[in-house]
């Protein structure tokens, strides 16, 4: 990781913040540990596991960054970005594939931690299926957003878990889909709009950059049936979108072994903001 610390080389970086340690407006009933190095709290938020990490200096305006989903996975992004200043957080808002629900809890467990101290503008993360929560928020809250990272992202339902297409899906997954937006026919699933891929335009309209990752060869959440499409519609509404292909990787290993051009991207957003 301190290879990389020469991302953070920008003025915002390394000026400590005013704002007071955040650890303090979390409950009392919190869990500490340490992620990556850096001091780790959990708790719980309105019913729902959560989690805040803190790097060692705030840098300033107090940047962060929102992992949608799958807490941990991959962390080398994330753990260069604490050193660089940022704060990370999880809500975990799993299985409801951003429902109404899951947007009422994300907005407020953002209320709660802006309240606390982190800046107007949180980068948010989104790996698989996270991709369907981060954009869903997105779409719901775009002054709040200062970019999308999505990795290997779902971004039509259909695909994944429907398995509708060349995915083989996931029938479990796809029931609960149902259940979390009251389709009470397979009929009335295959109508569904509510995927970022249904609703480009009121991404694009959000004017914040994405970045994508991918793996070229993955048939989980198969490229052609989400990012490439999303790009291509992105694209022609004149939306700022960025796809970073890995020739021949699956579904897994998600990320990059070097995080420069992720971490990069988040920080160019956070100055621009």
């Amino acid at each position: 990781m301190l290879g990389f610390l020469w991302l953070c080389g920008m003025p915002m970086s390394y000026a400590q913040s005013s704002e007071p340690d955040i650890f303090q407006a979390l409950p009392h009933e919190k869990q500490l540990s340490t992620f990556s190095g850096f001091p780790c709290a959990s708790f719980v938020f309105n019913g729902r596991q959560a989690k805040v990490v803190k790097p060692l200096k705030t840098a300033q305006n107090a940047p962060w960054v929102w992992r949608a989903r799958f807490w941990g996975h991959e962390p080398q992004a994330d753990s260069t970005l604490l050193a660089c200043g940022f704060h990370v957080v999880y809500c975990d808002v799993a299985e409801l594939y951003g429902n109404a629900q899951a947007i009422e809890i994300w907005n407020q467990f953002y209320d709660f931690l802006h309240q606390a101290g982190l800046s107007p503008k949180v980068a948010l993360e989104g790996f698989s299926r996270g991709g369907i929560y981060a954009y869903n928020w997105a779409i719901a809250n775009p002054e709040k957003v200062s970019c999308v990272y999505a990795d290997a992202p779902v971004l039509d339902l259909k695909s994944w878990p429907g398995g509708k297409g060349r995915s083989p899906g996931s029938p479990k997954d796809w029931e609960l889909f149902k259940q979390d937006y009251n389709l009470k026919t397979e009929e009335e699933a295959m109508q569904f709009k509510g995927s970022p891929l249904d609703n480009v335009d009121k991404i694009v309209k959000g004017g914040y950059p994405m970045l994508h990752v991918c793996g070229d060869a993955d048939d989980v959440v198969p490229i052609e049936e989400n990012t490439t499409l999303f790009e291509q519609r992105v694209k022609a509404l004149g939306g700022n979108i960025t796809v970073i292909h890995k020739p021949g990787v699956n579904h897994h290993p998600h990320s990059l072994k070097d995080p420069s051009p992720i971490v990069a991207f988040i920080l160019r957003a956070a100055w621009r903001d």
